[in-house]
């Protein structure tokens, strides 16, 4: 019996460990292959300002237009009670101030977890025809994006942010990566979204 608990207690720590570097791993890829869209994952927003987060995200995916890696921005996020703006509208009037043109940003105004707004994306774009997307997020994020974006019919890669609170300190990193690996786990085990908040101030 003793065997048997040990062994399920390494095999316990292999899987945890290796999803754990699986994240690390991803989270270095920056791939800016041609793709249909860019993807931007919503993040808190304060009355239309997005927060330090989301903003990281969404000056990635402006450089990413400029670079001519997609013809348009797609952002993605619904509204929290009270709220006057979606994330997406918040993240769309940014880009437009930011000078990219307005009929090139797309609000897919749904989604109140990372799941819902992979799921909403998707089916924006596989009715106009498109299937290839650059997501852009927080590089401990990227993995677990990718894997539901690809589980919802789009061929999906990632092109992450480099600065913002997620990147500032070791101690943001590691908290990133152990919460990005609990909730992949989760998500590959009951295909139920896990989001967990930041402790890093937004």
């Amino acid at each position: 019996m003793s065997r048997l608990v040990l062994g399920v207690v390494l095999i316990g720590l292999l899987v945890v460990g290796g999803t754990a570097f699986r994240v690390w791993q991803v989270a270095r890829i920056d791939d800016n292959t041609a793709a249909d869209a860019i993807v931007v994952l919503g993040a808190a927003q304060y009355s239309g300002t997005p927060s330090s987060v989301f903003e990281a995200r969404l000056s990635q995916a402006a450089d990413l237009f400029e670079q001519g890696v997609a013809p348009e921005v797609v952002t993605v996020g619904g509204k929290q009670e009270g709220d006057l703006y979606t994330e997406a509208a918040s993240g769309r009037n940014y880009l437009i101030e930011q000078g990219v043109p307005a009929d090139r940003v797309i609000a897919v105004e749904e989604g109140s977890d990372t799941l819902e707004s992979i799921e909403a994306v998707s089916q924006t774009l596989l009715a106009q025809g498109k299937s290839s997307v650059v997501l852009v997020s927080d590089p401990w994020h990227s993995l677990r994006t990718r894997t539901m974006a690809r589980d919802a019919g789009l061929d999906a890669w990632t092109s992450p942010t480099r600065t913002g609170p997620a990147v500032y300190t070791r101690e943001s990193q590691a908290h990133g990566i152990a919460r990005e690996t609990g909730a992949l786990l989760w998500y590959q085990l009951t295909h139920f979204n896990a989001d967990f908040s930041y402790t890093a101030g937004q």
